[in-house]
């Protein structure tokens, strides 16, 4: 399985995937540069967790959702080129394990952005001049939950571009995104996984889903949805791997 894993991501090298992963939080340091010229100065810590609200809501909201959808597709089609499949065939490989690899290794790259992302919002805030500190632990926080909270997505948009092709997975993206901002703040957020990353960025970084600082006594604030959403995420995670790795072994290979 390791082998597989390292033979994926070989893949990746030079390749759009890659540097999406990677330079997608970049975009946010851009954002955030420009953010930081359009605020008022006022010596105060508020500048800098509206900045953080900011980076962390755009983050979830547009990248979480339709960039893992796009990282599913671009996956795929890189698959397609090499010869769609064929050779599985003539490899002793069961294709249930190279599913999983991949989807392994896809983690493996949401997870470097979300590395990134925690960088780059530490050197957003540092441009704040602001009293106090940076909160280098509550970026670090939720730019970790932001990942373990989607991880479970990558599954199911990776079977969806593959089963569906490009344009049904973005679409699933588009609308992932969409049920995602409608249903955090609402009692069912955890029925919706698009939502999970979302809805724990108001207990970390106290943001509501609508990009709208959030009271200190506001109910979204509350801590106990953070376990709640890592136990969905993880369960969900094991859910989708076994059953598209499943569904991608008895798919006949062509």
């Amino acid at each position: 399985m390791i082998r597989l894993i390292a033979a994926e991501r070989l893949k990746y090298r030079r390749s759009f995937a890659r540097r999406l992963a990677l330079g997608a939080p970049l975009f946010f340091a851009l954002y955030g540069a420009v953010v930081r010229f359009l605020l008022p100065e006022d010596g105060t810590n508020e500048v800098r967790e509206v900045l953080l609200a900011m980076i962390f809501n755009w983050w979830t909201v547009l990248f979480v959702p339709f960039g893992v959808a796009l990282l599913g597709v671009l996956a795929e089609n890189r698959e397609r080129k090499a010869g769609r499949y064929r050779g599985l065939l003539a490899n002793p490989v069961h294709p249930a394990k190279l599913w999983l690899s991949r989807i392994v290794v896809l983690g493996y790259y949401q997870f470097m952005a979300s590395v990134v992302l925690i960088a780059v919002a530490i050197a957003a805030a540092g441009l704040i001049p602001a009293g106090g500190g940076i909160p280098l632990a509550a970026i670090t926080e939720a730019g970790l939950l932001a990942w373990l909270s989607s991880f479970g997505l990558a599954p199911v948009h990776l079977y969806a571009a593959f089963r569906f092709g490009t344009l049904p997975a973005l679409a699933l993206g588009t609308a992932g995104m969409i049920a995602g901002v409608v249903a955090a703040p609402e009692p069912y957020w955890i029925a919706v996984p698009w939502s999970w990353p979302i809805r724990l960025m108001a207990p970390v970084i106290g943001v509501h889903p609508n990009g709208v600082m959030l009271p200190l006594d506001d109910p979204l604030r509350d801590a106990a949805a953070i376990p709640a959403g890592i136990l969905a995420s993880m369960l969900f995670l094991v859910l989708t791997s076994a059953l598209t790795a499943a569904l991608f072994a008895r798919r006949e290979v062509r």
